[in-house]
């Protein structure tokens, strides 16, 4: 033993740890989600009449695509969540919709036309000219959803407490102890 008086584990340290797991495990669940995602949103798209030399380019692509994803949205989304809540500078969502660029440059490169979509769309995603971003956990599919839910809830329920032992503290800051 160093000296040091024992620390038990507060509530705050146990939010922050559930926390960061369930972080963990919505990244996991994006990074396994991009695949079928990007696949289904570029056979959605792609040009009616591809001629099979094409279509082995276009999911060769799509692969090549997924690997370069997953390592940036999920490289991206493991950092953003490993902060602890008050660092933690956006969204995993906003991380998320970055996706959007990969299978867009397949898209290009297959020649398939961009989407019609709305001015307000236009204006909040102007590189998204297939309409594919992702604007819920729910568009990557339902076990992204679940993982989001699960953080976003535990993400609530550190920051109520955070608050809570503030203002019992008569302190203003949210995090007490630093």
């Amino acid at each position: 033993m160093d000296g040091s008086p024992e620390r038990t584990a507060t509530p705050l340290d146990e939010g922050a740890a559930a926390l960061a797991r369930y972080g963990e495990t919505l990244t996991g669940a994006v990074e396994a989600a991009l695949g079928p995602w990007m696949a289904a949103a570029v056979e959605a798209h792609l040009p009616d009449g591809l001629d099979p030399d094409k279509r082995a380019d276009v999911d060769r692509a799509v692969a090549e695509a997924t690997g370069r994803a997953v390592a940036d949205v999920g490289g991206r989304l493991r950092q953003l969540l490993a902060l602890d809540l008050d660092d933690q500078w956006t969204n995993p969502l906003s991380i998320i919709r970055r996706a959007v660029a990969y299978p867009t440059a397949v898209l290009a490169a297959a020649g398939a036309p961009p989407v019609d979509r709305d001015n307000t769309d236009a204006a909040l995603h102007p590189d998204d000219v297939y309409g594919l971003v992702p604007l819920a956990f729910a568009d990557l599919g339902p076990e992204v959803h679940e993982r989001g839910l699960e953080w976003g809830a535990a993400k609530a329920h550190v920051h109520l407490t955070r608050r809570r032992a503030a203002e019992a503290a008569g302190s203003t800051t949210a995090r007490p102890g630093r």
